[in-house]
């Protein structure tokens, strides 16, 4: 019983709705109630691909096996579309599905209606493609700063609208900061975030490029790779050179430690000046030292 009343329903959103929400643009519009928010049955045809969709590629075989699912079972999640014009669609989400449903010749496909700008376009394509699992790191952080910048969204706002941390989106931005055959080797699988992350405080260009190769060349975990980033950087910080003392000073030391009965330490600046430091280790050394220099 449940089946048949469902497939009414589907049936006059393929005849009445249609007619009698053709006009319907916005929300204010006649009949915009009984358009948006319901599921129904639309004409592949009057559905256009989403020009906003951040994702440009679809696996082949991975189409096909979709397709192969759907002539089985159908369409078991509805896409998204949003309307444009008096019988045309946009897709918001879901163009595997819908990519799948036109190579088995289907005609129509269930979908989710909405009213939407452009601007919300976007940020509902990108959102949605966000929240796909099998995104590569450098696809998710392109996606977040396309957000920043194209809906001027604050990372603290983005952090919110996409339900993840402000530390995990400052995170995979950082990323975007790697050299680009970095960034291409994360998107093709060589190395993973984990490595990506272990060389963003790699200035040099060339020293990211020779850890990647390392990397690949040494199958180094991002572990061993974070361990090779930390020793690299401490060989490269200079340490930080000893001023010279003055021969006038340094042949007069030894005289004045005997003199004081400890070694003491001389620092003299650029310009000349300086300080004679003198230990004691205790009062009674103070005052020792006190009677010394009166």
């Amino acid at each position: 019983m449940a089946k048949a009343t469902k497939k009414q329903a589907l049936g006059r959103g393929l005849s009445a709705l249609l007619q009698e929400s053709s006009a319907v643009i916005s929300a204010a519009d006649k009949n915009a109630d009984k358009l948006v928010g319901n599921i129904i049955e639309i004409d592949l045809d009057l559905i256009e691909v989403n020009p906003y969709q951040p994702r440009t590629y679809f696996d082949e075989n991975a189409l096909k096996e979709l397709a192969g699912s759907i002539k089985e079972l159908g369409v078991i999640q509805p896409i998204t579309v949003r309307k444009i014009e008096a019988n045309k669609f946009q897709l918001v989400s879901g163009e595997r599905r819908f990519r799948a449903s036109k190579l088995i010749d289907n005609k129509t496909i269930p979908a989710y209606i909405r009213l939407a700008n452009d601007q919300e376009m976007l940020e509902m394509a990108l959102v949605e493609n966000i929240q796909r699992k099998n995104l590569d790191p450098i696809e998710v952080a392109l996606s977040y700063q396309r957000l920043i910048d194209e809906i001027k969204l604050t990372q603290e706002n983005l952090s919110i609208r996409v339900g993840k941390k402000r530390s995990t989106v400052t995170n995979y931005l950082r990323l975007l900061k790697l050299d680009p055959i970095l960034q291409t080797g994360m998107r093709d699988g060589f190395i993973s975030m984990g490595h990506g992350r272990a060389m963003i405080n790699v200035e040099n260009t060339e020293d990211q490029l020779a850890i990647y190769e390392k990397i690949l060349r040494d199958k180094l975990s991002v572990r061993q790779t974070e361990d090779f980033v930390k020793n690299l950087k401490s060989k490269s910080t200079p340490k930080p050179k000893k001023k010279q003392v003055p021969s006038y000073i340094k042949n007069s030391l030894k005289e004045i430690s005997e003199f004081v009965g400890h070694k003491v330490d001389v620092s003299v600046s650029s310009n000349g000046k300086g300080k004679i430091s003198i230990p004691f280790h205790s009062e009674e050394d103070f005052n020792r030292l006190k009677n010394l220099l009166k």
